[in-house]
């Protein structure tokens, strides 16, 4: 079961990245817009279309892990996607990923084992009773609120880029959790009861509004401000909900030190993969950066010219 969950959970973080791949592309090329405009004017671009194939082709992977194994594993794979999308969208642009990039990928594939093996989470459950799931969508619903007004119109491009990454990861961790009890539903009980559970259309609700705020921390800001706040938020979030909703249990104690570590190697690989991959939000966006005069390219993620 546990092996069905990691091979279903990569899968996940593989369709996601075509997603995210082609769904960058798309946005840097609308006009700066936000809320339900910023969709439909998307909507009339393929390539967001093809994004939104892998998006949904996630989805369905990662209903599939959640069922075979608890969240706190599942979620915290899908790290995975930022590598698999620089390596999809590298591809489909032509531009290879230097041996700084490969370090990168290795220390956050590095981090997210040790991080995983060390915790070691086991004894989920498909249901929570409502007393465990009231606190848990009023304090996930919260907290985007709180990031989302904190990332209102006027504050700098990196402020709202994090704060509405943030808000997206929180709602991909609920979406994660709604799905998993959603999906429990389906298989012990059928079609009748998911589509009578409120846990489906909240796994829906929630999933849209994600999506939504994911579309605008694209426009935002960079790559560097908006990546690590969904890629730390949505696993830190995910293992709170697994281990409060679904009672399941991770290693503690001197298990920390090794947890800790591989947190440490996933961060700075991922922020290593932005600041050192040449190009990196225009390979994801598929833009074309002119070098500077010297032949140095000017670094997206703050503005220095890296050599």
């Amino acid at each position: 079961m546990i092996g069905l969950a990691v091979f279903f959970a990569v899968m996940g973080a593989a369709s996601n990245a075509v997603g995210t791949a082609f769904q960058r592309k798309a946005a840097s090329a609308v006009p700066t817009g936000g809320g339900l405009r910023l969709l439909l004017a998307l909507a009339r671009h393929p390539v967001w279309l093809a994004g939104i194939c892998g998006v949904v082709a996630s989805a369905a992977f990662q209903a599939l892990a959640l069922v075979n194994g608890p969240l706190a594993l599942v979620q915290p794979l899908f790290i995975m996607e930022l590598p698999f999308a620089l390596l999809i969208a590298g591809s489909l642009m032509h531009r290879g990923l230097p041996a700084r990039g490969w370090a990168a990928v290795a220390g956050v594939v590095a981090g997210l084992a040790l991080v995983l093996v060390a915790a070691s989470p086991s004894g989920s459950h498909d249901q929570a009773p409502m007393v465990r799931w009231v606190p848990a969508l009023i304090g996930c619903l919260g907290a985007m609120a709180g990031a989302f007004a904190l990332a209102r119109p006027g504050r700098s491009p990196l402020l709202r880029a994090a704060a509405l990454a943030a808000a997206a990861a929180i709602g991909n961790a609920l979406t994660a959790a709604l799905l998993k009890s959603a999906s429990g539903i389906l298989a012990a009980d059928g079609f009748a009861a998911f589509l009578t559970t409120w846990q489906t259309y909240g796994f829906a609700v929630v999933g849209v509004c994600s999506l939504l705020l994911l579309e605008n921390a694209l426009q935002a800001g960079s790559l560097a401000a908006s990546q690590p706040a969904l890629t730390i938020g949505d696993a830190t979030v995910s293992l709170l909900l697994g281990v409060t909703l679904f009672g399941e249990h991770i290693r503690t104690g001197v298990w920390l030190l090794p947890e800790l570590a591989g947190a440490g190697l996933i961060v700075w690989g991922v922020l290593r993969l932005i600041r050192v991959v040449p190009h990196a939000q225009q390979t994801l966006a598929g833009d074309t950066v002119p070098a500077s005069p010297g032949g140095r390219v000017p670094d997206p993620a703050d503005g220095r010219v890296d050599g």
